[in-house]
């Protein structure tokens, strides 16, 4: 069997760009087996992303010359993935483990195509969840006076695990500027999309009384600004007068973990690439 690689790019916008490359592959012995692209006349940057097998794994040093090489003529910005290759995932949660329990599910079944390292949380709720699931669990308490420290903890973990991605499923606590920045593009987080108009404690029930027609969820990069990061995947379910605050909680949580586990799959599938405060995301 063939290997297969992803390449992913973005530079300033210009006649020649999926010319060059596909030369450069074809040049190589390598056949192209999906490839998407986008112009975005806005910001004047070109996007691609690329996916292709190769005649044997001693090709990449020789690709990654050669993709080195034309990235300095078109100024981009480039990474080149092995597609077979499992993103490892450290997982975050509190005390709601809808999201935790359906990605754990999806790995485990197949269905998502990540291997889950580690889960932490500040809480001990969820450990015989992990268990069963024969997850390492970590319960990293946290409060006032020990955040700096235990957001070491936490580096610790995806430092000593090789961890690609952190998720924060559910996790209520404000990352620090400096995890935010030590985590950049490797975090991503899942709110409900009430933010900004119902923040704080129990939006489901803030929603009911307001008597909302539409609820919904959002996954974003982790960024120093709160629930401000570029976005990733966001969904939506309609709902009505009859419904209680219990029911909204139900539909909503099903929402989230479903936004979530897309949003997880396009990063690991290396379908995200980043345009400003937006993304780019290539289905």
């Amino acid at each position: 069997m063939r290997p297969d690689y992803i390449l992913t790019l973005s530079c300033p916008d210009r006649t020649g760009i999926v010319y060059r490359v596909s030369g450069l592959l074809f040049e190589a012995g390598c056949n192209i087996l999906d490839a998407q692209q986008f112009g975005d006349e806005e910001s004047g940057r070109f996007f691609l992303r690329v996916h292709f097998d190769a005649a044997g794994p001693a090709d990449a040093p020789a690709l990654r010359v050669a993709l080195q090489q034309l990235g300095e003529t078109f100024a981009m910005d480039w990474q080149l993935h092995d597609a077979q290759r499992r993103a490892r995932l450290l997982v975050l949660v509190s005390r709601q483990g809808h999201c935790l329990n359906d990605l754990l599910f999806r790995t485990h079944s197949g269905q998502l195509p990540v291997e889950i390292a580690a889960v932490a949380s500040n809480h001990g709720d969820f450990a015989a969840l992990a268990g069963s699931y024969g997850t390492p669990f970590h319960h990293l308490p946290v409060d006032a006076g020990n955040r700096a420290q235990q957001e070491r903890q936490i580096l610790d973990l995806v430092e000593r695990e090789r961890i690609d991605l952190v998720v924060l499923a559910r996790y209520m606590q404000i990352l620090s500027p400096e995890l935010c920045q030590a985590l950049s593009g490797r975090a991503i987080n899942i709110h409900h999309s009430f933010l900004p108009s119902f923040k704080g404690a129990q939006p489901y029930h803030q929603a009911h009384a307001r008597g909302v027609k539409i609820i919904g969820a959002t996954a974003h990069y982790v960024t120093s600004d709160l629930d401000e990061g570029p976005i990733i995947e966001q969904d939506v379910a309609r709902v009505d007068h009859a419904m209680t605050p219990r029911e909204l909680v139900r539909l909503g949580s099903d929402t989230e973990s479903l936004v979530l586990a897309r949003a997880v799959r396009r990063h690991v599938e290396h379908r995200i690439l980043l345009n400003g405060h937006r993304t780019v995301v290539f289905r």
